[in-house]
């Protein structure tokens, strides 16, 4: 098949898919249209067209169900689906195709993969749970657990807060104990920041800074205050993000600047490096690029060695020097984030503080994307979704990078990454930044009155309406 040919069927599926969306078609009537106007496409290949993913997005989405289920993700690649979809003497092993119609949320006679099946498979897939992108209940067995709700990050959110309001009753002038629980709260937001809506954790860790008031007005005293000051910091450094991601600038501005001043006071270097770096990055936003290097010059020079000075120049150095188109020292920074990186005993940490490699990837591909660098914006983007699980933040992030990448090049691909970021993410999940990147990708591919995403855009509800309200 030809490469023009293989284009045009990939451009008439992608406008097959469109208008079954558009008529509310199921996944599995899609695949079997475009499978009766496409007479080359088999079953495998009309699916992953009818979900408009890409094959690096099949094998990301396997990758992450691995992760998922605890295990290390295997070794499929892009040629091997390819060889499946298209060569007729090649076909996935059982396992893979247990996992193949877990993320397409298929049969395996759907997908056509009955052939060459071990009798064994039969049992396999009566332990999985082909429910993809829905919760997986597990069935109880005599109804003992109807009526019951599992416990969930949501439903332990205000419980936490809870918990410390029940100490501070107990010594409304806090205690070791009282420095120790908001610590662990603190900790939880951090871990948990990407499994809730932004305005729901906001809500949580305001009221929770809030409850500590009269404990920071009653003065340091104890050893322990010195302690509570900080973890204040920390929680004015969350809201300050939580701010920024429902797009309130001016309040981010606010808390992120309480926390600096927290973390400046009690000596806490890390908190008041964070802060400069969220700064930086708030400005980035607002498109003062000089402000953005003056805050992350601040924080890179408070920034403790290691994992907080690889983050301070990957996340806000880096960024910013390619936005005002400073590549040489754009580069240099890099190498510094990852030899810092490299010497850190502990490699990368956890949460909304911490640095891993998925987030690099990210900052990478955002510095490369500024320098008019496509590709390596692309591999790095590509890289950095398929670390994240689908549908959180991370992955939200890096998937719309990537299409921004494509843009030029391959518009429709591009489209079709945005469709399904919209398809798989709640709009009360979006964040400010998620929100610009998909608007700024609307500006620069070719204007289409009307089309899908143009629409999609067009109707999506904001973050916080003019009244104030979160979604």
């Amino acid at each position: 098949m030809t490469r023009s040919r293989r284009s045009q069927i990939q451009r008439e599926a992608a406008q097959i898919r469109m208008r079954g969306q558009r008529r509310q078609h199921g996944t599995a009537h899609i695949a079997s249209t475009i499978r009766d106007a496409l007479g080359e496409v088999n079953a495998l290949e009309a699916w992953r067209f009818a979900l408009g993913w890409s094959r690096a997005q099949t094998v990301a989405q396997i990758a992450g169900l691995y992760r998922a289920d605890g295990l290390l993700p295997p070794g499929l690649s892009e040629p091997m689906l390819c060889r499946w979809e298209h060569d007729g003497s090649e076909r996935p092993g059982p396992e893979y195709t247990v996992m193949l119609c877990r993320a397409y949320g298929a049969s395996p006679e759907q997908l056509g993969l009955v052939r060459g099946l071990a009798p064994h498979t039969d049992a396999l897939f009566g332990r999985a749970v082909i429910r993809y992108g829905r919760p997986e209940m597990t069935a109880y067995p005599n109804g003992s657990w109807e009526g019951m709700e599992p416990m969930t990050t949501a439903a332990g959110l205000p419980a936490v807060r809870e918990s410390l309001h029940l100490t501070l009753l107990a010594d409304p002038q806090g205690s070791v104990g009282t420095a120790e629980l908001v610590e662990a709260a603190v900790e939880h937001y951090a871990l948990n920041y990407s499994k809730h809506p932004p305005q729901i954790l906001f809500d949580e860790v305001r009221q929770v800074r809030q409850l500590l008031t009269p404990v920071l007005q009653a003065g340091p005293g104890a050893s322990y205050g010195a302690d509570i000051q900080r973890q204040v910091g920390w929680l004015s450094a969350l809201l300050g993000n939580l701010a920024f991601h429902l797009d309130d600038l001016t309040g981010a501005r606010t808390h992120l600047s309480a926390a600096a001043a927290w973390g400046e006071r009690t000596g806490d270097v890390r908190l008041a490096a964070w802060a400069w770096g969220a700064h930086s990055m708030v400005a980035r936003t607002t498109g003062r690029y000089d402000t953005a290097l003056a805050h992350a010059e601040r924080g890179a020079r408070l920034a403790p060695s290691g994992l907080v000075r690889a983050q301070l120049h990957a996340w806000a150095l880096l960024p910013a020097l390619a936005r005002l188109q400073r590549a040489d020292d754009a580069d240099q920074a890099l190498r510094t984030a990852l030899s810092e990186l490299e010497a850190d005993p502990s490699g990368t940490a956890p949460g909304r503080f911490g640095f891993d490699e998925p987030e690099l990837n990210l900052h990478q591909a955002e510095a490369h994307l500024a320098l008019g660098r496509h590709q390596q914006a692309r591999a790095r983007a590509e890289a950095s979704a398929a670390s994240c699980p689908a549908g959180t933040g991370g992955w939200t992030a890096a998937t719309l990078v990537l299409a921004q990448a494509e843009a030029v090049d391959s518009p429709q691909d591009a489209v079709q990454r945005a469709l399904h970021v919209l398809d798989r993410v709640p709009a009360a999940r979006l964040r400010s930044t998620a929100r610009t990147r998909l608007h700024d990708l609307a500006r620069v591919l070719p204007a289409v009155p009307g089309s899908e995403l143009t629409e999609r855009l067009r109707t999506l509800p904001t973050a916080i309406d003019h009244h104030g309200h979160a979604l």
